[in-house]
């Protein structure tokens, strides 16, 4: 029977002019008899059949069968009757074949017990008769919350509809809102959560649905289900952040949740809700947090771990006085497995031991006590800066010495035999090779390459040794293990620190001996790395940059003068403050950029709703007023949308001289794209079976295709697509128009303008670290290479023109692009709705004709936004539109 209602579904009804053909006759007796059957399936899926009918001829002689079937005994069939119902009412002829059918469908709410069919019931009241809906919903207000989940869906749906037409009712509908609050159906609160923020902005219901969220937040074990609810209470920050504020300990609450995305829109939510009176509180759940990733339970700790130290850091930049309760605790992780981790907390204390000079001294000790634990080079690096930087009494430096020597061990790097020094002494004279071998009898001194003696023996013949490395003692040397593996970047970086110690010993050291003596240690510091790097013993030599850079500290330190202690001692912290200082303006002109402003204009009118007669409002209603009156002062009704970028989305689909002139006003949302179709019939006939046929190209999907239509002469139809959309990939849809005339009898068709879905549309942009920049640049596989080609002749002009033309945020500093120096290097970083990231590298050189060269490198995780952005840029990067 179903397949049987399947075919008669798709199967043509009407001969060419339109008119029902006979054999659909004996259909019809064929579904009365299905109507009056028995078996309660075969009532049913009839009646969901006849829901597709739109033949009036067919459908008619049924309407007593269908009535029927509302008093049957099964639910199922009451279901699809009052559906059935329905789709007949909304037709064309509808209100003559039912006349009385919202009368009977009001009269079956009342006594129907099924919840379902009390739910299709009040359906077909909203959308047929919806002053009958109201009324029934008044009459039984106070039965609301005790009514099912889907006909409690139903009654929310119909508030919204009837607050948005007529706001001046709103008081009485959100009553009912607030009492379905304690639904027991996850749904429906937060269906009621929503509808309240959309309704109403007043303090109450704001705090209202706020509490709902964060309850479903707790209640709801669904990871999908706590990051929807964390992306409404994120609109909600944005929109009501003075009520948010109080609810920032139960949005933390999220965090016990083990996802990491759960917790890391947790942490970005409540990061932008501190204020200097929560702040105390946050920072210890996010201490007790940190305290349980060490645990060790979890896989993903260590990135849990690494987002808790950013959080805190985030804090502490904006509350200093919060800094002394937690770098203590976070210089424990100095030592971390987890790298990245490490690096964060060193980071946050170079930044703190800036803005907090009066924890300078605890930080500094704790990081001489700490440093011997420390096993990332990255980490140690900066380590080592801040030893070299922030070290100012004499005692400080003389602990940063032997910190740095106890941390080398013992030298030499690696010992060489006297034998092996002759064979490299020939090398390089360029003599006649000794024998390859030489009989050795009795001990002898041998010089290793630091000028002290060893003990060789040999009692027989035996070959040249080659040189070994001396590992010294694993528990101590974490340095000399980093420089034994090739880092001589660390080892420029122990040459600078060493250097910076020294200079300052001078200063506040009184005995010149002893500054000597210290400066003397460190030259041989110095060049023992320079012997390990040009050595044999490991497989790449020393690089150039940190030879030049090792090879300037020792010259420094043999001939020092006064204008370059400066720029070593001073010039080189200055630096660093204004670092901060501009990553920190940087930071406020995008929270600035972030707030809303608005303005009202000059003749917008101004209510003052102490004036107003407030008998029978209530406090919410109150509320409501003021926040209303608030919104309109400052302008926030005002939409930014202008007229002209609303004349730019209409596009022109067919020609003038065409029988049928089309036009699309394309509106983009964020999974979905909105055509409004404006057609016109420009002939003197009228136009049958008109049919807007739509097809899509890349990652787009039609949802529904929409239905046949007659135009009359001169007449024009609005028609609505909707079009899906799964991907940030650039695509076309594309279609015609088909129709029929009483006096052609083929189908005309009518090829409409391709609409090219623009990938702009879908990203904005986004801020992130430097540091998470370079970790997605290397794990992202899709990489787009555009060769610069463009009639711009300045370096910066480019860059900005690059940036308007890919909705792209600049991650490099301002500071960064300044000068006159011929080459410009930034990355640009943008985020699509779909949660993708788009990296931007752009590289461009000046040359000796003015024009610039180089190339922009896109990256992605897939590969239509890399494409699509490459596409883009090459368009646009010759200055046009």
């Amino acid at each position: 029977m179903k397949l049987l209602l399947l075919y008669l579904e798709i199967i043509d009804k009407t001969d060419g002019k339109g008119r029902v053909l006979p054999e659909m006759i004996l259909i019809c007796q064929n579904l009365r008899n299905n109507l009056q059957h028995p078996n309660e399936y075969i009532c049913g899926v009839t009646l969901r059949f006849l829901c597709r009918l739109s033949e009036v001829e067919i459908i008619e002689p049924l309407i007593p069968s269908i009535m029927s079937n509302l008093e049957h005994r099964h639910p199922y069939v009451r279901r699809n009757a009052i559906l059935a119902v329905m789709s007949i009412y909304k037709l064309p002829q509808g209100e003559q074949l039912l006349v009385d059918a919202p009368e009977t469908m009001e009269k079956f709410l009342s006594t129907e017990q099924d919840s379902s069919a009390k739910r299709n019931a009040f359906l077909m009241l909203f959308n047929c008769a919806q002053d009958r809906a109201i009324n029934y919903l008044l009459i039984h207000v106070d039965k609301v919350s005790g009514w099912g989940e889907q006909l409690q869906m139903i009654v929310l749906e119909l508030v919204r509809k009837v607050c948005r037409t007529n706001k001046a009712e709103k008081g009485k509908y959100i009553k009912i809102i607030i009492s379905l609050l304690n639904a027991p159906s996850a749904a429906v609160v937060y269906d009621c959560a929503g509808t309240l923020v959309s309704l109403s902005s007043a303090p109450t219901a704001i705090r209202a649905a706020a509490n709902t969220y964060c309850q479903l937040l707790l209640s709801q074990s669904d990871n999908n289900v706590k990051l929807i609810v964390l992306d409404r209470l994120n609109e909600l920050k944005s929109f009501h952040r003075d009520i948010m504020f109080d609810m920032i300990m139960d949005v933390l609450r999220a965090l016990s949740s083990p996802n990491l995305d759960i917790r890391r829109k947790t942490l970005d939510i409540v990061l932008e809700l501190i204020t200097p009176r929560n702040v105390n509180e946050v920072v210890l759940t996010l201490k007790k947090e940190v305290v349980k990733t060490q645990s060790g339970e979890l896989e993903k700790n260590g990135e849990y771990r690494q987002m808790l130290i950013q959080a805190i850091h985030s804090c502490a930049i904006k509350f200093p006085e919060v800094a002394s309760t937690v770098v203590h605790l976070l210089m424990d992780f100095l030592g971390d497995n987890n790298i990245a981790s490490a690096t964060d907390v060193i980071v946050f204390v170079r930044e703190i031991i800036e803005t907090s000079p009066k924890l300078r001294v605890s930080i500094i000790t704790r990081l001489m006590d700490s440093f011997y634990q420390i096993r990332a080079a990255r980490v140690c690096t900066c380590a080592l800066w801040i030893i070299g930087e922030y070290c100012l009494s004499l005692s400080e430096v003389e602990s940063g010495i032997a910190t740095i020597k106890q941390c080398l061990g013992d030298l030499p790097f690696f010992s060489v035999s006297e034998d092996e020094e002759k064979k490299e002494g020939a090398e390089s004279s360029k003599k006649v090779q000794q024998p390859t071998s030489m009989t050795v009898s009795s001990r002898r001194p041998a010089i290793l390459a630091d000028g002290t003696y060893a003990t060789q023996s040999a009692a027989s013949e035996t070959a040249f040794s080659a040189p070994a490395l001396v590992q010294g003692s694993l528990s101590l040397g974490n340095l000399r293990a980093l420089l034994l593996t090739g880092d001589f970047f660390l080892g420029a970086i122990v040459a600078c620190t060493l250097t910076k110690l020294i200079l300052r010993l001078q200063e506040v050291q009184p005995s010149k001996i002893e500054a000597n003596k210290a400066s003397a240690d460190a030259l041989i510091i110095m060049i023992s790395i320079l012997q390990l790097g040009q050595s044999s013993v490991l497989p790449h030599p020393i690089e150039n940059d940190s030879y030049d850079r090792i090879i300037l500290c020792i010259r420094l330190l043999c001939n020092t003068g006064d204008a370059i202690r400066k720029i070593w001692l001073k010039s080189c912290h200055e630096s660093f403050v204004k670092m901060l200082s501009d990553k920190q303006q940087r930071e406020t002109e995008e929270i600035k950029a972030k707030s809303q402003v608005s303005h009202s204009q000059p003749d917008d009118l101004i209510d003052f709703y102490h004036l107003k007669s407030r008998k029978g409002m209530s406090q919410l209603e109150l509320e409501d007023e003021i926040q209303d009156d608030l919104k309109r002062a400052t302008g926030e009704f005002v939409k930014d949308s202008d007229d002209e970028n609303k004349l730019n989305r209409i596009i022109q689909l067919s020609g003038f001289s065409d029988p049928v002139y089309a036009e699309a006003y394309v509106t983009v949302h964020h999974y979905d794209i909105v055509l409004d179709v404006t057609v016109v019939n420009r002939t003197k006939s009228t136009l049958q079976n008109l049919c807007l046929e739509l097809a899509t190209m890349g990652d787009l999907k039609l949802v529904e295709r929409p239905q046949n239509y007659t135009l009359a002469p001169q007449s024009s139809k609005q028609i609505k697509a909707n079009i899906k959309v799964s991907s940030t990939e650039t695509g076309i849809i594309f279609g015609n128009i088909v129709y029929e005339t009483s006096n052609v009898l083929e189908r005309t068709v009518i090829v409409l303008n391709d609409i090219h879905i623009d990938i702009m549309d879908y990203i904005s942009p986004a801020v992130c670290s430097d540091a998470a920049f370079r970790t997605m640049w290397a794990e992202f596989e899709w990489e787009n290479k555009v060769a610069v080609n463009t009639t711009i002749t300045d370096e910066r002009e480019f860059l900005d023109h690059i940036i308007k033309s890919t909705h792209m945020k600049c991650l490099t500093a301002p500071s960064a692009l300044e000068g006159e120096s011929g080459f410009l290097a930034a990355n640009l970083y943008a985020r699509s709705v779909f949660g993708e990231d788009a990296l931007v590298n752009v590289c461009i050189e000046k040359l000796t004709d003015s024009k610039l060269d180089g190339y922009i490198r896109i990256r992605s995780k897939t590969q239509g936004i890399a494409l699509s952005l490459g596409d883009k840029i090459t368009l646009r990067q010759k200055g046009g539109d």
